[in-house]
């Protein structure tokens, strides 16, 4: 190995070493000792209930950093208040959302509604069976203003419950703490609820606003628990006597589950690359502008190592081709990061799409779609090529025909952020506004209109203009402090964990997690069979 390729490997297993100790702090959720005062109350926590119900084994964790680096004013909020998990109860795969009742008492921040809808949007694009382990004090009220009363705020939780009811998606909650006030809702919008005794209480209200309300004492058992619920209102289905009891009824509930219709996505035995996996810390550069061929990326993330490549020689600043992943049929899309040579004898410049590559990737994804093959795309991208010659050669018109393709595409699309994710490119190689079924970033990723420096002289330039029309003089050491200031202002903001925070990305992960990634995205996108045509709809040629 060269002495570029350990630098490379030292920095990408560095950044991976960070991730690991981040997200072992994340998933302390409030601390030790709200852990502790859990388990004093015989209650388990989100993530050991979550261990519990599900099989040993293979499972993902969706907006692991939600929240991260938010709500500093309000102590934090770490993974925002709920853990999401896809995994497999008695070898069926389904989603998991649990209330974190160490952070805030499971209390709802905007970030903790953006995340439940996100976990229902996955259960419903993909028609995945969710369990919701409930144990909330329902909505933070210091900013009751953000999560209240919009259209992505809490109500859009209760609409989405009674929307996968008539889709036929099983929904079981199990009320294994406090569920009080709108929240109350949603277990009992659910097919079957189930409450864990003496722990477990459902209201609208509770004892202290029944007695100013309407002058009621009672206490909260009696108005809203497992007793009363399950013998007297009818609300729950079952009672269960403690929380290992609960996740034994929801294992017992899901091995009676019959199948389910299939989109019949190509599978064969899985195998793994035959180039060594590891390699990829080596390959991918320490630098976001150093250059790289991502085939060597590629033919370590696929079975066998083996690429189909589709129009090798055309477009070549994007790569399409096929493949397989863990057994799964799949196309990939994926930005060229070294500089390539056209047989016109042009140079391009890697990481940027051309037109001719945009007109090649269109035609791809048509052609996935056609043969019902779902899409992966791998990132690293920095825009569109700009000047004159790009410009009056239609990149505009090409660059918005890859749009359109992605924008229309009815197989799932999964989307891998390597590197760069700069502007138009995030679009155009499906970025989270055009609806990925899931969408990962490695630790190397960047995700902004622009690159850091690029966009950090922009604003210092303009910062500096603005001082000087008000008389102010600014040297050149001052223009530098100017730019080092918008910089690392900047950089704070391209962080894969800035974007993973406001579930921007549905994860940020380790490169050689990639496979499983995309094997269980394909494997719950198969529960749910394609019901439209592509179509391009109308478009310049």
């Amino acid at each position: 190995m060269d002495l570029n390729f350990n630098k490379n490997e030292d920095h990408n297993k560095l950044l991976a070493s960070d991730l690991r100790q981040k997200f072992t702090k994340v998933k302390l959720g409030g601390g030790e000792k709200r852990i502790q005062k859990l388990h004093s109350e015989g209650k388990m926590t989100a993530r050991e209930r979550i261990d519990y119900l599900l099989d040993k084994g293979k499972q993902i964790e969706i907006g692991g950093f939600a929240g991260e680096g938010m709500y500093a004013a309000y102590g934090g909020c770490p993974s925002g208040g709920v853990v999401v998990k896809i995994g497999y109860i008695k070898g069926r795969q389904c989603i998991v959302v649990a209330n974190d009742a160490t952070v805030k008492a499971g209390a709802w921040f905007p970030i903790t509604a953006k995340k439940n809808l996100r976990a229902q949007e996955i259960a419903m694009e993909n028609r995945l069976p969710i369990i919701y382990l409930v144990d909330s004090a329902g909505v933070f009220l210091p900013l009751q203003d953000e999560i209240f009363p919009d259209k992505e705020h809490f109500g859009r939780i209760f609409r989405n419950n009674a929307l996968m009811s008539s889709m036929g998606i099983t929904q079981i909650s199990a009320v294994m703490g406090s569920c009080v006030a709108g929240g109350a809702y949603l277990p009992i919008m659910s097919d079957e609820a189930l409450i864990v005794d003496k722990t477990g209480s459902i209201f609208l209200a509770g004892s202290y606003l029944v007695k100013a309300a309407i002058g009621e004492n009672i206490d909260n058992e009696t108005l809203g628990g497992a007793t009363t619920h399950c013998e007297i209102s009818g609300v729950t289905d079952y009672k269960a006597k403690d929380d290992k009891d609960a996740l034994g009824k929801i294992k017992n509930i899901f091995d009676k589950l019959g199948d389910y219709d299939k989109a019949g996505f190509s599978r064969i035995k899985p195998a793994k690359p035959a180039l060594v996996e590891n390699d990829i810390y080596g390959i991918l550069p320490k630098a976001r502008n150093e250059q790289y061929d991502m085939m060597e990326i590629i033919n370590r993330l696929v079975d066998d190592s083996l690429f189909e490549a589709y129009k090798e020689g055309y477009g070549q600043t994007i790569i399409t081709g096929y493949a397989r992943i863990d057994g799964w049929a799949v196309g990939i899309v994926a930005n060229q990061r070294k500089v390539v040579k056209t047989k016109k004898g042009e140079m391009q410049f890697g990481g940027v799409i051309y037109s001719d590559s945009a007109d090649k990737a269109t035609r791809f994804i048509a052609n996935c779609n056609q043969k019902k093959i779902p899409l992966v795309f791998l990132q690293d991208v920095t825009g569109f090529m700009v000047g004159s010659k790009s410009e009056q050669g239609g990149i505009i018109k090409d660059g918005a025909k890859m749009v359109n393709a992605v924008s229309n595409s009815v197989v799932p699309k999964f989307t891998i952020i390597i590197g760069n994710s700069y502007g138009a490119g995030n679009y155009a190689m499906c970025g989270k506004a055009y609806d990925p079924r899931l969408i990962v970033a490695w630790p190397s990723a960047e995700l902004a209109v622009m690159g850091g420096t690029q966009a950090a002289k922009v604003l210092a330039q303009i910062e500096a203009s603005s001082l000087k029309a008000k008389g102010e003089i600014v040297d050149e050491i001052k223009e530098a402090a100017l730019f080092d200031k918008i910089k690392t202002r900047y950089d704070e903001q391209v962080s894969p964990y800035y974007a993973a925070s406001r579930l921007w990305t549905d994860a940020i992960i380790d490169p050689l997690e990639t496979r499983s990634w995309v094997s269980m995205g394909i494997e719950a996108a198969n529960h749910s069979p394609i019901e439209k045509k592509f179509n391009l709809g109308v478009i310049q040629v």
